[in-house]
């Protein structure tokens, strides 16, 4: 095997993944149907291509490593729209940390108490319980209350599309139409994913989501313990 062939082993790979994911984009702007959300579409598409192929999905977390580190740099560009809607935030602060609170108590709190409910194991209940908040804290909080890291994350992923597809519709439904609070309850439930979606409804509303990211973020890892120890978990 030549010296060239692992670069273009990547190069194939990282292509394959852009190109999947653009034509998930496409397909929805030109049926305009928001179930087929594009993270939703291309995460289906690559995972059929690689049972298909039987290409070892190790070998592509490891060819596309260098679309994950993107993920940073990604997320820091949403501080962007939040550092133009500054007034806004300094106008509506109360109310931010009040939502932000809030959401990260019911996110934890409602799986608490379905999932008892159903009575699912107890290690099913601590992978859920931090699932509305971005991957690597969501999957740090999981392993420090004894959840399964590894569910976590997937977790994470169907919550986020989830509430990209059905977010912005069920807070129209409720008639909740001030935008600081439909950005920070997308952001609070549906973390990355869902500020994507609202981006798309105004900068006013992804710029709250964003804030909610981190907000509901550094709140559930300090909630997520005590919430857990009450429930006698």
């Amino acid at each position: 095997m030549t010296e060239s062939s692992p670069i273009f082993a990547t190069l194939v790979t990282v292509l394959l993944t852009i190109a999947v994911y653009q034509g998930a984009v496409k397909l929805q702007k030109q049926l305009a149907i928001q179930l087929l959300n594009p993270v939703l579409v291309s995460v289906s598409v690559l995972i059929l291509l690689l049972l298909l192929s039987g290409f070892p999905y190790e070998t592509y977390a490891k060819e596309t490593r260098g679309l994950s580190f993107m993920l940073g740099p990604a997320t820091v560009a949403l501080a962007v729209p939040l550092y133009r809607q500054l007034e806004n935030l300094k106008r509506d602060w109360p109310a931010i940390v009040a939502g932000s609170i809030i959401g990260a108590i019911a996110g934890i709190g409602s799986v608490l108490v379905l999932a008892q409910l159903f009575k699912a194991p107890a290690e099913i209940i601590l992978s859920l319980a931090p699932k509305s908040v971005t991957t690597p804290i969501a999957m740090d909080v999981s392993s420090f209350i004894g959840g399964l890291p590894p569910l976590t994350a997937a977790l994470v992923i169907l919550t986020g599309i989830l509430g990209a597809v059905i977010g912005p519709q069920v807070l129209t439904m409720l008639r909740i139409n001030d935008e600081t609070a439909r950005g920070l309850a997308i952001g609070a439930a549906a973390h990355a994913l869902g500020t994507s979606r609202a981006i798309q409804e105004s900068e006013h509303q992804g710029a709250m989501s964003a804030l909610a990211i981190g907000l509901v973020g550094f709140e559930t890892a300090l909630i997520a313990p005590l919430l857990v120890k009450l429930a006698g978990l």
